[in-house]
């Protein structure tokens, strides 16, 4: 299933919903870097409130949307993360780029 995005000012938002797995990430991946190129947000939120299953390609999308957003100058934020999903991403090494989590820090320096 394609993830609903919200442009609001210079944040995008992605709502991502069901599985995703090696069958569906490159749909999603070529669905965001679209809307990343066309909009050039400062602020990309990855929104897992929808996700009942990840396996390691979204480790690789967020990955390659992080990479991404670094070349344009802008920020990831991977937020509502189910608790399962917020562990594997940790494990992962995501932890260390501080990109999971409360939106406390999104506009953190």
């Amino acid at each position: 299933m394609q993830p609903r995005m919200v442009m609001d000012e210079n944040k995008l938002t992605v709502y991502l919903t069901g599985e995703i797995d090696h069958h569906n990430a490159r749909s999603i991946r070529e669905a965001i870097d679209c809307s990343i190129q066309s909009n050039k947000p400062s602020l990309l939120r990855l929104d897992f409130s929808g996700v009942t299953f990840m396996d390691s390609s979204g480790i690789g999308l967020v990955m390659g949307r992080y990479r991404m957003m670094s070349l344009y100058g802008g920020r990831v934020r991977v937020v509502e993360l189910p608790e399962s999903l917020e562990r594997i991403m940790k494990l992962s090494g995501l932890g260390a780029l501080n990109i999971i989590g409360s939106e406390v820090h999104e506009y953190a320096e």
